[in-house]
């Protein structure tokens, strides 16, 4: 990509234009990282970038930018510009084409208001951009409480970056995230989500969950964590304590690389706590149902930050069956078999292992289950069915929905290891269950 970035960049000087590398991939560039992408900030209008690249795309034209395609890559190109005012709290209502040190000055962080020469390799910095990325520090540009208050999105990115970059907060800076955290409600849940996410898939991520309760946010995007603060549970059990300690403990047992269902998974697996604690008569803790509520609340919780159905029911199908892990050495082989051959199972097994570290420590369930997999890994957890209806209805079955039930009970047969061919499976049926 970087050679499509300079071939354009090259292109608009040679036409007599001003044309750098800007942003996030010249933060990236000066950290040692691998640019996820490249943009171009330019003095070239976006009528003038349009003649030099045909077919480039104009939707964002309004605002100064142009997707250029070029040797199969889309190349952000900008116009460089000042914003008007902020009337939703998000975009700018007009732009005005300017220099590359005001288009600097209304960017959201220093260390993403650098620009580089590609060609020299020089570092252009009009706003201290370098001094804080050798500080590890997030600031503001100019006055946090306008910058925020032009684009209410930057409140998270701040948690966001701060996570991914390792940085700490500016202190200005950050009195401003905490101040301004209830506008984020004006962001679209999209936006949120998308944000929420970064921050929860990155290793760092309980600095950025500690960051949005910190700041505030949490309460704002996310309250039902918060009313985990508190929730006692059985110490025998949980001598880690309340409900939202073990959540986080357990967001911090993670390995680097999770899945978006994981991850939520391990947010929303105690969700339902609160709303089912009760105290028996003999004085425990109780949580009855949690996990089959917590299956509700956190698709609720999903659907209101706009999540996709394809991450939303792995992870209600996670909370809803976290707590069947207790019961698996006492589970017929059929049962555990459907169990492990849902497509979540890798996700649900995850989601018991650091549900196990981040409580009372006992792994033997999770062992036991590994133990398993090994043992079943030689054929296929389901196979094919030995019958089917018609089978069924050869050996004098009437239609009905019966048939579905009776299939059932021959393939859990045919998963313990009862029967293994079709001759086996008729005698099988004929001899333990009579005809309707």
């Amino acid at each position: 990509m970087l050679s499509a970035v300079i071939s354009i960049i090259q292109k608009l000087r040679s036409a007599g234009h001003e044309a750098l590398l800007a942003g996030g991939c010249v933060r990236d560039h000066l950290l040692g990282r691998e640019p996820k992408d490249y943009d171009v900030a330019t003095s070239a209008t976006p009528q003038q970038v349009i003649a030099l690249f045909p077919g480039a795309l104009t939707v964002g034209a309004h605002f100064g930018v142009v997707i250029v395609r070029h040797g199969g890559e889309q190349i952000e190109v900008a116009t460089f510009r000042t914003d008007g005012s902020y009337q939703d709290g998000r975009h700018p209502e007009s732009v005005t084409f300017s220099t590359a040190e005001e288009d600097a000055q209304r960017r959201d962080f220093t260390v993403n208001g650098l620009f580089r020469d590609p060609t020299s390799g020089d570092i252009i910095d009009y706003v201290g951009g370098q001094s804080d990325l050798e500080k590890r520090l997030l600031r503001a540009i100019g006055d946090p409480l306008k910058r925020f208050d032009e684009d209410k999105l930057r409140l998270l990115r701040a948690v966001r970056f701060a996570t991914t970059l390792g940085f700490e907060i500016d202190p200005v800076t950050w009195q401003a995230v905490c101040e301004h955290a209830p506008a984020i409600q004006s962001v679209s849940a999209e936006r949120i989500r998308d944000e929420l996410i970064k921050i929860f898939l990155h290793p760092n991520r309980v600095r950025g969950f500690d960051l949005l309760v910190d700041s505030g946010l949490m309460a704002q995007v996310l309250p039902e964590i918060l009313v985990l603060k508190g929730v006692e549970q059985p110490p025998q059990w949980h001598p880690e304590g309340d409900v939202f300690i073990h959540t986080r403990l357990m967001l911090s047992l993670l390995p680097e690389v999770v899945s978006e269902p994981l991850v939520l998974s391990v947010l929303l697996h105690d969700i339902a706590k609160p709303a089912t604690f009760t105290v028996d008569e003999t004085g425990r803790i109780r949580f009855n149902g949690h996990d089959k509520l917590g299956a509700e609340m956190a698709g609720e919780i999903l659907r209101r930050l706009k999540f996709p159905n394809d991450v939303i029911e792995p992870t209600q199908v996670a909370v809803a069956h976290h707590m069947a892990f207790k019961d698996v050495k006492k589970m017929k082989t059929s049962t555990l078999k459907r169990m492990m051959a849902r497509p979540t199972w890798a996700d649900e097994l995850a989601l018991h292992r650091v549900d196990c570290l981040g409580s009372n420590g006992l792994l033997d369930n999770y062992e036991f289950m590994q133990a398993k997999a090994k043992e079943f890994s030689h054929e296929p957890l389901i196979p094919q069915p030995l019958l089917n209806g018609r089978d069924l209805m050869a050996l004098g079955w009437q239609a009905g929905k019966q048939l579905g039930a009776v299939l059932t009970k021959v393939q859990n047969a045919q998963l313990e290891g009862i029967i293994s061919t079709k001759d086996e499976a008729s005698d099988w049926l004929r001899a333990n269950h009579a005809q309707n």
